[in-house]
């Protein structure tokens, strides 16, 4: 049952944005969710530059993904996951939407500069599979069955200077 916790697509999915830049790393990602029996729509942006372009930096007139949950790498090549998570905390649409950083380092620095930038969550990669299968699961109840999100912000308007 659904408590209203997040916002579901058309296929009843949640859609999930995974910006990573390993191919083994998104294939074990992938294994993983099937391994934990979790349905989610899975999205990758493989750089930084990507990720931006999906969730609307591209103005090339193409739909602008709007995920319930961003997996974010720190290490990118071409823009790093700290400029991407500065990018969609400066964003008014993207405001609400969950980041969590799952990286491999575990460097104090990485971790502050993370919450710092506006992660919900930090979280080092798993170095066994099976480590991988619960820490997704666990992200599965927490922000989808669990957490209640925000509304939607709602859109500026003028204010009315008209006498009632």
């Amino acid at each position: 049952m659904n408590n209203g916790a997040i916002d579901l697509r058309a296929d009843g999915l949640p859609t999930v944005l995974l910006v990573e830049d390993s191919v083994d790393d998104v294939l074990l990602v992938r294994r993983a969710l099937n391994k934990a029996g979790l349905a989610v729509r899975l999205e990758v942006a493989a750089d930084g530059d990507a990720a931006l372009a999906c969730l609307g930096a591209d103005t090339s007139g193409r739909e602008r993904l709007a995920p319930d949950l961003i997996l974010l790498d720190l290490k990118l090549p071409r823009r790093s996951g700290l400029d991407v998570l500065r990018w969609i905390r400066s964003r008014a649409e993207l405001a609400a939407t969950p980041v969590v950083v799952l990286t491999s380092s575990a460097e104090h620095e990485d971790i502050q500069g993370a919450y710092a930038a506006g992660a919900n969550s930090y979280l080092q990669k798993p170095v066994a599979f099976q480590g991988l299968v619960q820490l997704l699961a666990a992200l599965d109840l927490y922000w989808f069955r669990h957490n209640l999100s925000a509304p939607p912000f709602p859109a500026p308007h003028s204010h009315d200077r008209s006498t009632t």
